[in-house]
């Protein structure tokens, strides 16, 4: 196989990420100099320069922003999706509900066991701050899965047709040990083997890395290079055609989520990362003239007679004592000029920028979702308070849904599958598509403008049964309760299903059919006993009924 087309891709790809360079950097500066690699050389992204930035609210404000999408998307402590079919009728059939409800069990069992949550805290992290973030989802002998996380400048993506992202490139440093290690002696190119024999394991090499759609695949071939995404490493310098591995995924194992997207663009340039930084800018610069004040008040130029100058300067610390000559006992040394700061306006103007850098992190709705563990948070209360932001924010989770939730909870599905961890279904679900629902709380919050209309419709018709009750005909609460749960992400045990409930209402119904026949049956019988008393030939009423009369 052929590697200069594999290079003249890499390249291109290189290409369009280098064009985002500079915001990375920009946002690496002045929010959170810990993240972003741009490594030219080994390690030499291992220095963090903290030079500009000179107050920590944008840190602390992503953090707060990836804890936040932590808890109210994906939280480790409370479900946050479940299984369901594409068929509505289908979904309510007791047994399909059962494996479903099993399979979803599994799978966060298995993500609880796994390093997931703490990867997709970085994934928020990494989207707060540079608007695009990526995630490598393995296949792990040991917990099922593992997950690998990225940071800025140290990967390259590329899309398909449909501008969905099917491409993901790197660039790697490795020591000869590491590369032995991964790959295999017989695997490396014959100056690193040569290397490696003398003993130089710790020497650096780049080492690149691309996984692609397999466009040279055979169908019906299973092996690992007929995969439909094809996964291949090579050495830089390395001889021609000589590859570290070729191998392959069935699925794409790389997630990218985007905070938002402008036409075909293959990162975003929209995100509170690149929305706050001028705002972060303009609070550094702030935060500098700050310091620069209060250094001049406390510690001022000063001007002094040049006499001193000869006696060895001024001496200004406490207990100080300066020997002057003979005459010169009122020589005055004074501030060259006084500044009159107004700090206040100044402190006023660094919080204003501080706030406005919060708002753009959506600092107090995350902060309340960061901290939902730690009391009886409700989705209602969420969507009071934060409705606006809700809504701001409606866009982009479902993005979020579609770019890395919807392809985790599908791969590692996949996964467990080919594992054979998962049960095996009813007969009734062959061939069947399974669909995902979220129900995390900002899911849940998301829903929870539309419970409002079906209560006030609720509502409204209870109270208009009172002057018209035929309207209740109108109204389908077995719908409206479905509906309902289903905004509220309920248990789907707690529902029962249209069978069950058409089978306990017949029951009723014939329970109720029965009690009315012997409700009949007593009448009857106790007309009878009463007619069978009654005495004739006096001129009563059943007389003339008999005819006596």
């Amino acid at each position: 196989m052929d590697r200069k087309p594999f290079e003249r891709r890499f390249r291109d790809l290189q290409q369009e990420a280098e064009k985002w360079r500079p915001l990375w950097q920009d946002q690496q500066a002045y929010i959170d100099p810990a993240r972003g690699r741009f490594l030219d050389k080994p390690n030499s992204g291992d220095k963090l320069n903290h030079q500009k930035l000179l107050d920590n609210t944008p840190t602390r404000a992503n953090t707060t922003l990836a804890s936040g999408m932590l808890s109210g998307l994906t939280s480790p402590s409370r479900p946050w999706f479940k299984l369901g079919l594409s068929d509505p009728e289908l979904s309510k059939f007791t047994p399909a509900r059962h494996w479903l409800d099993d399979v979803q069990e599994r799978m966060m069992a298995v993500f609880s066991k796994s390093n997931i949550y703490n990867s997709l805290h970085a994934v928020y992290q990494e989207l707060g701050q540079f608007n695009t973030a990526a995630m490598m989802l393995s296949e792990d002998f040991e917990n099922v899965i593992r997950a690998r996380t990225f940071t800025a400048g140290e990967y390259y993506l590329g899309s398909g047709h449909d501008l969905r992202i099917n491409t993901f490139a790197r660039e790697i440093w490795m020591t000869i040990g590491q590369m032995q290690d991964l790959f295999g002696y017989n695997n490396l190119s014959d100056s690193a083997k040569k290397q490696y024999d003398n003993n130089q394991l710790y020497e650096w090499r780049k080492v690149y890395h691309m996984i692609e759609p397999n466009d040279g695949r055979q169908p019906g071939k299973k092996d690992a290079q007929n995969m439909p995404f094809r996964s291949v490493y090579w050495e830089e310098g390395a001889e021609d055609e000589k590859f570290l591995r070729v191998s392959g995924y069935e699925e794409f194992p790389v997630f990218a989520p985007r905070w938002d997207v402008v036409s075909s663009d293959i990162y975003s340039r929209n995100g509170p990362g690149a929305h706050a930084l001028g705002d972060c800018k303009g609070l550094m610069k702030s935060r500098k003239d700050y310091f620069m004040i209060l250094d001049k008040i406390a510690d001022p130029p000063l001007n002094a007679p040049a006499s001193l100058q000869t006696k060895g300067g001024v001496n200004f610390l406490p207990g100080g004592v300066n020997y002057v000559g003979d005459g010169m006992e009122n020589t005055k040394v004074e501030p060259a000029y006084t500044i009159a700061p107004r700090l206040q306006e100044i402190t006023l103007d660094i919080q204003d920028l501080r706030n406005a850098i919060k708002e753009t992190f959506f600092v107090d709705m995350f902060l309340m979702l960061a901290n939902s563990d730690r009391r009886q948070i409700t989705a209602r209360e969420v969507a009071e308070r934060h409705e606006e932001k809700l809504l701001m924010l409606g866009p982009v989770l479902e993005r979020l849904e579609s770019e890395l939730l919807d392809p985790l909870i599908g791969r590692t599905f996949n996964v467990m599958l080919r594992a054979g961890l998962l049960p095996p279904p009813p007969q009734e679900l062959q061939g069947r598509n399974l669909k995902v629902e979220y129900i995390s709380m900002l899911a849940q919050a998301q829903k929870m403008v539309g419970t409002t209309t079906v209560e006030q419709l609720s509502a409204y018709v209870g109270s208009l049964t009172a002057v018209v009750p035929e309207v209740i005909d109108k109204f389908n609460a077995d719908k409206a309760v479905d509906r309902y749960a289903d905004m509220l992400g309920v248990d789907s045990e707690i529902i029962r299903g249209d069978e069950e409930v058409a089978e306990i209402r017949k029951r009723r119904a014939e329970m109720i059919q029965q009690q009315q026949q012997m409700e009949q049956a007593q009448a009857a019988a106790q007309g009878a006993k009463v007619l069978s008393e009654t005495r004739v030939g006096e001129n009563s009423a059943l007389d003339a009924l008999l005819g006596g009369g």
